[in-house]
């Protein structure tokens, strides 16, 4: 914590850079705050970066983007929010000049670091929560796959029968994710090897009751959506997470240039607008 004097005695600039942490930690819980809101907005207006939707696959490429843009936005703004609040809440300082600058700096990137740990926290136990209600309801935790989610209409689609064999009435998890790891390999580089597809037909065969003819059709017709929607998820992935790479080092830059400049308002070298003048 930095020496404490009062708000109106600017204190002289040492030789060392001074960590006030105080006003780091206070910019980086505004700065996560304000993050969780602009994002709780994106995902009432649809443009989040991730839904528990099951249309959630269907989005476009151009909607992925507004997402990511939208990503860099929020970045930019919580970020420089919270290092402008930390730099102002230190004391002002005498003989301010590029060694002040550069400790604002500094405690601005402090801001960024400890925000974004905050917002990967965050982010991780909303994952968690998510996950949980996106799993499976067909099987136990033993039977599902992580990646089931990807192929989850696919394998509704694989399976739906208006008459099912006796015998087969009941909990069809296993089979299902037996299914869903096969499928899963469809935008491997070997593709589902024929042994496996021989098996789905055969598999769908006996727990619809469809003709080999019919189940083999419905079976490359469902590898073939299976695969597309894979390639889908994996370029959306892509995309996003490039952006959100991008905001991260963006919301670093903002933070060092706002941080700087809220300290040269703070020591009287800059003039603000009387309504931001605090």
């Amino acid at each position: 914590m930095a020496t404490r004097a009062s708000v109106g005695t600017p204190v002289a600039v040492g030789g060392s850079v001074t960590i006030y942490w105080g006003g780091i930690i206070a910019g980086a819980i505004c700065a996560a705050a304000l993050a969780s809101v602009l994002h709780a907005f994106a995902g009432a207006v649809g443009i989040s970066l991730s839904s528990t939707a099951p249309t959630w696959r269907d989005s476009s490429t151009a909607l992925t983007l507004v997402s990511g843009f939208y990503l860099i936005l929020v970045a930019l703004a919580s970020y420089s929010f919270g290092a402008y609040v930390a730099a102002r809440m230190r004391v002002p300082l005498a003989n301010a000049g590029k060694a002040t600058e550069f400790q604002d700096g500094i405690n601005g990137l402090l801001v960024w670091a400890l925000a974004t740990l905050l917002a990967g926290l965050i982010a991780l136990a909303v994952a968690q929560t998510a996950t949980r209600l996106s799993t499976p309801s067909v099987g136990s935790a033993e039977t599902s796959v992580a990646g089931e989610n990807i192929v989850a209409y696919d394998l509704d689609r694989l399976f739906r029968s208006d008459r099912r064999p006796a015998g087969f009435e009941g909990n069809i998890g296993y089979s299902r994710a037996e299914a869903a790891r096969i499928l899963l390999t469809a935008s491997s580089h070997r593709g589902i090897q024929s042994d496996d597809r021989n098996y789905l037909v055969r598999l769908v065969s006996a727990l619809t009751g469809l003709a080999p003819p019919e189940a083999e059709r419905r079976v490359d017709q469902i590898i073939a959506q299976a695969k597309e929607n894979i390639s889908r998820a994996r370029r959306t992935a892509v995309i996003l997470g490039f952006m959100v790479a991008a905001a991260t080092l963006l919301g670093a830059a903002a933070a060092w240039y706002v941080s700087i400049a809220a300290g040269r308002h703070r020591d009287g070298r800059e003039t603000l607008h009387s309504l931001w003048d605090w």
